[in-house]
């Protein structure tokens, strides 16, 4: 009887195994089919790039004092090392021989060469670039060539399967396979919410196509977090919806319009939401209007927090810019704002992302300074040159004591310019903003520190 409950028990449980083994294998992808059906439109890319001469000497000679240049005359220029050659991967996006790769992986080179998977090889010519999302688009003349169809990306889901095929390490046509680890990463650009997978790329891999399980294109494989040069089990790609709009005008015009809306903007952070009465952290936190921008001419105010653009809501504030640049220059948008505790909607009309946006580095001079109590800071007002300099008036911090500004990270040199959504011109301003704030709550100090405006929390005590 013992042995019959034990051999039952074992059945049970190895049954149980088996079909949990079971379930796990019919969830599995089979990739043969959609790497054999889609090699055909990815190509290798090889790239050379001419060496450069060394100068005879670092010092430009027009800076060599003449009693000196006897030294340098005749020493001949040295070659530098033999031209680099380096390899990535792309696809074609259209059968008459365009192909979209990385902007990196043809930066700089002089000449550019395409292998398919039948061995033929082609000379590119460049089409055009664009650094800010670092996509390239190539062009070869010849036969009719297998185009790639792209792919929804904003419908990716977290945890669903996608295959990218390149050539990592200079082997050819190699095809690995994950899952989408997450959505929407900023990495510092400000026009890619990468696509991140847990999909094996490394150096080679880059413009490689990243493709769902119906074979359509979702994104390009563009970089990796490494600390050894190699996978580490984190790749991200940009999605395709952003690369099918870029690789589409660099081939209609050579190059790309982004939107543009003129506005400096922050992340919140919890004590931030809690100043402007927001429950949770979310939406972008305008710190400077532009001057002569699109959204100065729409309305909006330095400390407006933007939540929604075009019906599509905020979440952090790295999900605006490319959202902004997807919009064609000379459309309409609609941007609702939380301004003074009220929702209000302005509509804006988009224009084209300039080629050079970087402000102004502002020079304050002190004056004499006063000391506000309550933040433990000594202030002191700005001449007329210098808020026409910065472009607003405001007050310097001198001098900071041990208190609330110092514990929120005001330093000397910063430049208040708001609390909340109130102009601060003065010290009168300040201390009359200061007397509506309760003790242990929290609100927004609006600071220039080095010409750029920034919003911190600051809690009285």
């Amino acid at each position: 009887m013992l042995f019959l409950r034990g051999l039952l028990s074992f059945v049970l449980v190895t049954g149980v195994y088996v079909a949990q083994a079971g379930a796990a294998m019919v969830s599995l992808p089979d990739f043969t089919e959609l790497a054999e059906n889609h090699s055909p439109s990815v190509v290798k890319i090889g790239t050379i790039t001419q060496a450069s001469r060394a100068p005879r000497s670092e010092i430009p000679e027009q800076q060599i004092p003449d009693m000196f240049r006897h030294f340098f005359e005749g020493i001949p220029e040295q070659p530098d090392q033999r031209p680099r050659e380096s390899s990535g991967s792309g696809f074609f996006v259209s059968s008459d021989g365009y192909i979209l790769t990385n902007n990196h992986v043809v930066e700089g080179a002089d000449e550019v060469r395409v292998w398919l998977t039948d061995r033929s090889e082609y000379q590119a010519t460049v089409v055009g670039v664009d650094p800010r999302t670092d996509l390239a688009v190539l062009k070869i003349e010849g036969k009719q060539f297998s185009a790639v169809e792209f792919g929804d990306s904003d419908k990716l889901s977290v945890g669903e399967w996608v295959l990218a095929i390149g050539s990592p390490f200079n082997l050819d046509y190699s095809v690995t396979a994950g899952i989408v680890s997450a959505m929407g990463r900023n990495l510092g650009e400000n026009y890619i919410p990468f696509i991140q997978t847990d999909v094996a790329i490394n150096p080679g891999n880059s413009g490689g196509p990243l493709l769902n399980l119906d074979g359509e294109v979702v994104g390009i494989n563009a970089q990796i977090y490494t600390r050894s040069g190699g996978y580490m089990g984190v790749s991200f790609a940009i999605p395709s919806n952003l690369a099918k709009n870029v690789s589409q005008q660099i081939i209609a015009k050579g190059k790309v319009s982004r939107g543009w809306l003129g506005v400096l903007i922050q992340q919140l952070d919890q004590d931030l939401a809690e100043s402007y009465g927001l429950a949770r952290a979310q939406g972008a936190l305008v710190s400077r209007v532009l001057d002569a921008s699109p959204a100065q001419k729409a309305g909006f105010k330095n400390g407006d927090v933007i939540l929604k653009f075009n019906g599509m809501a905020i979440g952090n504030s790295s999900e605006l810019p490319p959202m902004v640049g997807s919009v064609l220059p000379g459309n309409k948008a609609s941007v609702e704002v939380l301004r003074n505790g009220k929702m209000k909607t302005l509509v804006v009309v988009i224009e084209e992302l300039p080629s050079n946006d970087q402000l102004v580095n502002n020079r304050i001079q002190p004056s004499q300074p006063d000391m506000n109590d309550l933040l433990k800071i000594v202030v002191e007002p700005l001449s007329s040159e210098e808020s026409e300099s910065i472009g607003e008036p405001g007050i310097k911090v001198s001098a900071v004591a041990d208190g609330p500004a110092k514990l929120a990270g005001v330093i000397a040199g910063d430049v208040i310019t708001m609390i909340g959504s109130q102009p601060i011109k003065n010290l009168d301003d300040l201390d009359q903003a200061l007397k509506k704030v309760a003790k242990g709550q929290a609100f927004a100090l609006r600071i220039l520190r080095n010409g750029a405006p920034m919003f911190i929390p600051v809690r009285l005590k």
